[in-house]
C-alpha cells in the first residue's frame, strides 16, 4: 500500500480536519458530531434544504457539493461504509430552515437504512424530510428494475439542479420533483482500469491482470458486466454511448466525464473528444459539459459518462450559479456570475471522532436469572469478539469478489467498539441488555448494510430475551423476522438470511442443540450459498457472476457462531485448565 496517510483507522478524521482547516469560509461542522458538516452560509428562513452524505473515499462526492446553490449538508462515513442515522439527523438538525429538508443521495443499501432512521426521527422533531436516490448506473441493473441501480457520478447534476430549484425558492415537493426528474433523465457508464486500495484493509478491493478493463464497474469496486482486454478510448467511448442513448432520450443533453481517481484529466478530455462527435453525428446538442473528478473511489484508474437530458427547466437549473469548497475546483463548467459566500462562525474541527452511541450504557438493567452475571456474559461476549476480528482478511477478500470489501473492516471495527461497550459491564446487568449494548456499538462503529442489520438483528434479540430468557429459538427468530421486514430478504437470496433461517430452525426442531450443532447448521447453509444467484444488495450487481461464491455476509454469521462456540468452550474449561 502506497498511501500517504498516518494511522489508517485516522484516515476519515484527519481528511475532515484537514477539508476544515483549509476551508474555514466554507464548511464548518454541525453541532453534536464530528462527522457532520454544513455550509457555513445559513439556509435562508423558509427555504428548502438539501442533505447528502456517504461513505469517504469519493472526494468531492459528497462534501465537495455542500455549498450556495448546491446541498446545504453532509453526513460522512468511514471510507466506503454509510454515515451512521446520528451523523445524518445532526446534519438535518442545523440545515433545517423550516422549508423542509431534501435528503439527495446514492441507492446503497447501509445508506438507506442510516438514512431511513434520520428521517423517521427528524419527522418526530417537526422536521419535513424527503428522499430522491441516485440510480444512474445504468449497467447496475436491467430496467426492468432501474429503481435498485446504484448512484454514481450522476448525482453531481441532481446536486446542481436541486440547489438551484431550492435557491429559488421552490417548495420541498417541488424541488424533489426536479431532483428526481434530473435522476429519472440521466444515465451512467464506467470503465475500471486499476483498483483501489482501502487504507484499513491495505490491500486492493478487486484484481485486474496487465492489460485488462472491467466495464460496468460500481465506484467502490463492484464487479461490472464485462471483463476483457483493454480498449482504445474511441472503442470505449463508443461502448458509452451507444448503450447510454438506449435510455437516455432528447435532443439536448449535459455531458459528465467523470475520473475515478488515478485517470489523468488529458485521458478524460480524450474520452469527451469522442463522446461529443458521436453525439454530434446522431444530431443531439450539448448543453453543459463537466469534465474532471465528480464522484471517485481514492486511487481507482478508470472513468465515467453521464448523459442526462434536458429539458428547459432543467437546462435553466444547470446554467444557475453555484460556489462550494471543492464544486469549482473539479473542472465546473462557467458560470454566468460567481456568488459570494457569507461570513460565518468558525469553522475549525471539535475533538472527538465520528459516530455515535458506541460507548452507551443500557438505560436501564435488570437482574439476571441465569447463573452467569452480567459481567461473566460480557466477557463471554469480549472473547468471542476478539476471535471474531481475526476473520477480517478472510471476510475482506470474500466480500471484495461480490460486494465492495468493506466486510471485514466492518467486522474489525465493530468487534473492538463491542469489546469498549462491554468494557464498563456490571454484575447486574442481564442478558439483554449486555446484548443491546453490543447491537448499539456494533451498529455505530462502521454503519454499513450489514451492520446496520446486525445491530437491527441483535436489539430485536435483546428485546426478546428480555421478555422471555429461555426462550432464544423464538427470540432469534425474531431477530430475524426483524432483519427480513427491514431488509427485504428472503430465504434463497444469498445473504446471511440463508444460515440465520437454518439456525432457527434447528432450534425450534432441536432445543437442546449445542453451539457446535448451529454451527453445523449454519455452516451447511452457508456452503448452499454459493449455488445460489445473489438477489440483494450490492451483491445482486454482479448477477451470473455471483454464482460459485459463497456469500460473505453467512460466512461473517457462520464465522460469529464459531466465536461464540469457542468462547462459551474456554468459559466452561476449569480456571487452571484455562491457565495451562
Amino acid at each position: 500500500m502506497r498511501k500517504i496517510i498516518n494511522a489508517p483507522e485516522k484516515f476519515v478524521d484527519e481528511v475532515l480536519e484537514g477539508l476544515l482547516l483549509a476551508h474555514p469560509d466554507a464548511l464548518t461542522i454541525a453541532p453534536g458530531s464530528a462527522r457532520a458538516l454544513v455550509a457555513v452560509a445559513p439556509t435562508r428562513p423558509g427555504q428548502v434544504a438539501i442533505a447528502t452524505g456517504g461513505g469517504s473515499g469519493h472526494l468531492p462526492l459528497f462534501l465537495g457539493y455542500v455549498g450556495n446553490g448546491l446541498a446545504h449538508g453532509a453526513a460522512v462515513g468511514n471510507v466506503f461504509s454509510s454515515p451512521s442515522a446520528d451523523d445524518m439527523l445532526a446534519v438535518t438538525r442545523a440545515i433545517d430552515a423550516g422549508g423542509g429538508v431534501l435528503y439527495l443521495y446514492g441507492n446503497y443499501g447501509g445508506d438507506v437504512f442510516n438514512f431511513d432512521d434520520a428521517a423517521a426521527r427528524a419527522e418526530a422533531d417537526g422536521i419535513r424530510v424527503t428522499t430522491v436516490l441516485g440510480t444512474d448506473d445504468i449497467l447496475s441493473a436491467p430496467h426492468e428494475v432501474h429503481s435498485t441501480r446504484r448512484g454514481v457520478a450522476g448525482l453531481a447534476l441532481a446536486f446542481k439542479t436541486a440547489g438551484a430549484a431550492a435557491r429559488r425558492g421552490l417548495s420541498l415537493d417541488d424541488v424533489a420533483h426536479v431532483a428526481q426528474r434530473t435522476i429519472d433523465n440521466t444515465r451512467t457508464m464506467g470503465v475500471g482500469l486499476a483498483p483501489t486500495i482501502l487504507p484499513e484493509a491495505g490491500a486492493a478491493t478487486f484484481e485486474l491482470e496487465p492489460g485488462e478493463m472491467e466495464i460496468g464497474i460500481g465506484i467502490h469496486g463492484e464487479p461490472g458486466q464485462y471483463r476483457g482486454p483493454i480498449e482504445s478510448a474511441d472503442t470505449i467511448a463508443d461502448r458509452f454511448v451507444n448503450t447510454l442513448l438506449e435510455e437516455v432520450r432528447g435532443r439536448r443533453v449535459a455531458v459528465l466525464v467523470n475520473g475515478l481517481g488515478a485517470t489523468p484529466l488529458e485521458e478524460l478530455y480524450v474520452l469527451y473528444r469522442r463522446v461529443a462527435r458521436q453525439l454530434e453525428e446522431r444530431g443531439i446538442s450539448i448543453a453543459q459539459r463537466y469534465i474532471g473528478e465528480y464522484a471517485t473511489s481514492l486511487e481507482m484508474a478508470g472513468a465515467s459518462v453521464s448523459l442526462c437530458a434536458l429539458d428547459p427547466e432543467l437546462e435553466s437549473l444547470l446554467d444557475d450559479p453555484a460556489d462550494a469548497a471543492l464544486f469549482a475546483a473539479w473542472g465546473r463548467a462557467p458560470q454566468t456570475s460567481r456568488v459570494d459566500a457569507r461570513p460565518g462562525i468558525d469553522g475549525r474541527p471539535r475533538a472527538g471522532g465520528g459516530g455515535g452511541g458506541a460507548h452507551q450504557k443500557p438505560a436501564s438493567t435488570t437482574t439476571a436469572s441465569e447463573q452467569q452475571s452480567g459481567r461473566e456474559f460480557a466477557a463471554l461476549i469480549a472473547t468471542a469478539m476478539r476471535q471474531w476480528a481475526s476473520c477480517g482478511d478472510e471476510l475482506r477478500a470474500l466480500d471484495s469478489v461480490l460486494g465492495d470489501g468493506d466486510l471485514g473492516i466492518t467486522v474489525v471495527r465493530g468487534s473492538s467498539a463491542v469489546i469498549e461497550a462491554l468494557s464498563s459491564s456490571r454484575d447486574d446487568w442481564h442478558p439483554s441488555a449486555v446484548i443491546a449494548a453490543a447491537a448499539r456499538a456494533f451498529g455505530a462503529a462502521n454503519p454499513s448494510t450489514f451492520a446496520a442489520l446486525a445491530s437491527l438483528g441483535c436489539s430485536a434479540l435483546a428485546d426478546a430475551i428480555r421478555e422471555n430468557p429461555h426462550d432464544w429459538a423464538h427470540a432469534a427468530e425474531a431477530a430475524l423476522l426483524a432483519v427480513q421486514q427491514r431488509g427485504g430478504a428472503q430465504v434463497g437470496d444469498k445473504t446471511m438470511i440463508d444460515p440465520w433461517a437454518a439456525v432457527v430452525t434447528a432450534l425450534h426442531n432441536h432445543p437442546d442443540i449445542t453451539f457446535s450443532g448451529l454451527v453445523e447448521v449454519a455452516q451447511e447453509a452457508t456452503d448452499g450459498t454459493a449455488d445460489l444467484r445473489s438477489a440483494r444488495g450490492r451483491a445482486a450487481w454482479t448477477g451470473e457472476r455471483s454464482m460459485g461464491q459463497r456469500d460473505p455476509g453467512s460466512v461473517a454469521l457462520t464465522r460469529l457462531l464459531e466465536s461464540l462456540r469457542d468462547a462459551e468452550a474456554s468459559a466452561k474449561q476449569p480456571r487452571s485448565a484455562a491457565t495451562d
